[in-house]
């Protein structure tokens, strides 16, 4: 039985005051822009924020109802208007708080008890309260983090007036990403049968392939953007269509009814456009390879691009820095992907038959002693 430990209790809570402070800067940074006349920035900021939280309320309600499936409908009316004001999350950290704190400082977990055994429970009710939290902050990284990261980027490479303010937005969204990948991989080693530690130096591998690749795409996108604003749409709407069809084709099973499943294979979309994640659990050494073999060559043929487009530009020095900060992400990504994927990936440690259970496993299930959702998730 996987217990719920006092370090991840401590984790939880800085995650949510990270969580708070994030809405704060969002906040500050979009009235900073509106207060300077840049309403275009300020709208942009709102409207991923705003995104990011009606989705994430959807996901956070609906999964409310399929585990509350059966009990006082008072109480999911209460929940509901809860989410109605974007506080949901809020709930869900109240909960993970209160197991969480039973878990790490009041109970002590036998190994030979079954799961029923209320000290396994309460374990058990933790790990999935905060699985659950995890998944909803993948989706902010992607729908609100990620996208904003890149505005600022845009923005300072455009203007070339910085503030302090576009610093601080830049560092949050940085420390969002970080934050939200760890713990995400911490719940996924937690979710499979076979598992092995994931120790503090896997953490900085598996946090550097994801951060380094994701900053290179960032500049990269930036950079296609100053030049042409069509055409990075026009590049963001191929790869979120690629995404999305190929999301359709895996036949991914995640929600229970086929709306919330077309919503989620969506957002499958959207993520799959700034960052690879293996979306059925299977291998997927030849997906992975072709998905960065890419990202590689749209790098650097935006980067011919500029010296054929506007040959001028490459004399600036401006260029010159993004240009090694591109590559050197880039190549760097790659090489604590392959270093990752070699040594720290769960399925060089996990037998293919417990791989294969903890990856057919239903989502949603009512009674989650045995399965839950999280085994139909983005894997990695």
């Amino acid at each position: 039985m996987v217990k719920f430990t006092k370090q991840n209790f401590f984790f939880l809570v800085g995650g949510m005051i990270i969580y708070v402070v994030d809405i704060g800067v969002d906040f500050w940074v979009a009235s900073r822009y509106f207060c300077q006349g840049q309403y275009s920035w300020s709208i942009l900021i709102l409207c991923f924020r705003g995104l990011s939280s009606i989705i994430t309320q959807i996901f956070s309600y609906e999964w409310f109802k399929n585990d509350w499936e059966g009990t006082d409908t008072g109480k999911l009316k209460l929940v509901f208007l809860v989410h109605l004001f974007h506080c949901g999350i809020f709930i869900r950290y109240w909960f993970a708080l209160k197991y969480g704190c039973q878990a790490a400082f009041k109970q002590t977990s036998s190994r030979g008890a079954s799961e029923a055994d209320p000290s396994n429970f309460i374990q058990k009710q933790a790990i999935d309260a905060v699985t659950d939290i995890n998944m909803l902050r993948v989706f902010k990284a992607f729908l609100e983090t990620t996208p904003q990261l890149f505005l600022q980027i845009y923005i300072l490479m455009e203007h070339g007036k910085t503030h302090f303010y576009q610093y601080a937005a830049i560092m949050m969204s940085f420390c969002g990403i970080s934050l939200s990948m760890v713990d995400y991989q911490i719940s996924l080693r937690k979710s499979l049968p076979d598992k092995d530690e994931f120790h503090l130096f896997s953490k900085f591998v598996y946090l550097f392939y994801k951060l380094l690749t994701i900053t290179s795409w960032i500049l990269s996108i930036s950079l296609i953007t100053l030049l042409n604003v069509r055409i990075s749409v026009i590049l963001l709407i191929f790869f979120w269509i690629c995404g999305f069809i190929w999301t359709l084709k895996q036949n991914t099973t995640f929600c229970k009814s086929k709306k919330m499943e077309y919503l989620y294979r969506t957002v499958v979309g959207i993520i799959l456009f700034f960052s690879f994640f293996n979306i059925k659990g299977r291998r997927t050494k030849f997906c992975i390879s072709i998905y960065y073999a890419t990202h590689t060559v749209v790098t650097l043929g935006i980067l011919f691009v500029y010296m054929f487009w506007k040959p001028s530009i490459i004399k600036e020095i401006c260029f010159t820095i993004v240009s090694i900060l591109t590559i050197s992400s880039l190549v760097l990504g790659i090489i604590f992907l392959v270093v990752y994927y070699s040594h720290f990936h769960p399925t060089t440690y996990c037998t293919p038959q417990a791989y294969s259970d903890e990856m057919d496993g239903g989502a949603g299930q009512k009674v989650r002693v045995k399965t839950g959702r999280f085994q139909n998730f983005l894997m990695q």
